[in-house]
């Protein structure tokens, strides 16, 4: 009985997400990509800028963008229009397109660094031989965005995957076309990550004729 008296609660543990903002991360939109892009530049910062139109361009989750190497997208020396990676996630490959901006700076990414075929394009404080972490490539990616007034806590590494294929979606409302460019096995899951609403595919079926 003496016991049960003394007999303290269990301390309750803290959630991991106290104090943070969960959900869905959205995408940047056109003016806040240019925002950061041309800060970056202006800067000189050759390795972010290069990440950071390498993360728009490729829709590709932030283990994924880390692990790139230079022969995924530059074998030849110079960074190519289109480019595959197998994702981690899936084992699955994804295709994905490179602009102009993009590969102008990864070449200028790789003439500065003098990185090779074989070596990954992005490394971090753990030596030249080992890719940087995901946590450091969202500490990064945080710096951009609050680097141009935005709220940090609102948006993350999914904000830069999302971007683009949010407005391939807007644009064109093919969910198929996205779904490909995600890398989804399944199109409900493209459904859920874009957060399409009955009222999206309402106002896309209302543009089709008969």
């Amino acid at each position: 009985m003496q016991d049960q008296v003394n007999a303290r609660p269990a301390p309750k543990r803290v959630p991991w997400n106290k104090g943070k903002l969960t959900g869905a991360k959205p995408p940047l939109r056109p003016k806040h990509v240019w925002s950061i892009r041309t800060k970056l530049q202006i800067e000189g910062r050759a390795r972010d800028l290069a990440m950071f139109n390498l993360a728009i361009d490729s829709k590709l989750r932030g283990c994924d963008v880390v692990a790139i190497r230079v022969e995924d997208v530059a074998a030849g020396g110079y960074t190519a229009d289109r480019a595959t990676v197998r994702q981690k996630k899936t084992g699955r490959p994804v295709r994905f397109e490179l602009s102009e901006q993009t590969r102008q700076a990864v070449d200028d990414y790789l003439k500065v660094t003098g990185k090779l075929p074989g070596e990954f394009l992005f490394t971090g404080h753990r030596g030249p031989d080992r890719s940087m972490t995901t946590r450091q490539y969202a500490r990064l990616v945080s710096e951009w965005i609050g680097s141009v007034g935005l709220d940090p806590r609102l948006f993350g590494t999914h904000s830069l995957r999302r971007t683009k294929a949010t407005l391939i979606y807007r644009r064109t409302g093919n969910l198929r076309a996205v779904q490909l460019l995600l890398g989804h096995t399944k199109i409900e899951s493209t459904v859920r990550y874009l957060g399409i609403e009955v009222d999206d595919a309402l106002a896309i079926a209302e543009q089709v004729d008969v």
